[in-house]
């Protein structure tokens, strides 16, 4: 899950997917702005087939936090 999310990180912020750390918060070090982290969620929606809660989603600051909702999800 890590890897692909590491993958759609990329496509939304300058970063080397290398430079991508389970611990990398996604505004102040992959720096992401809201918008860039809510059109990311969407296409996480549509590529895994999830269904994201907007209230989890705001709760939501590091990559790591991420892998373990959507992890959860699936």
């Amino acid at each position: 899950m890590f890897e692909k999310l590491a993958e759609i990180i990329t496509n939304y912020v300058e970063v080397k997917k290398e430079d991508i750390k389970p611990e990398s918060r996604f505004m102040e070090d992959l720096g992401f702005t809201s918008f860039d982290f809510m059109s990311m969620l969407g296409e996480i929606e549509d590529e895994l087939d999830v269904e994201i809660d907007a209230g989890k989603a705001a709760d939501i600051r590091t990559v790591q936090e991420a892998v373990d909702y959507l992890e959860q999800l699936q």
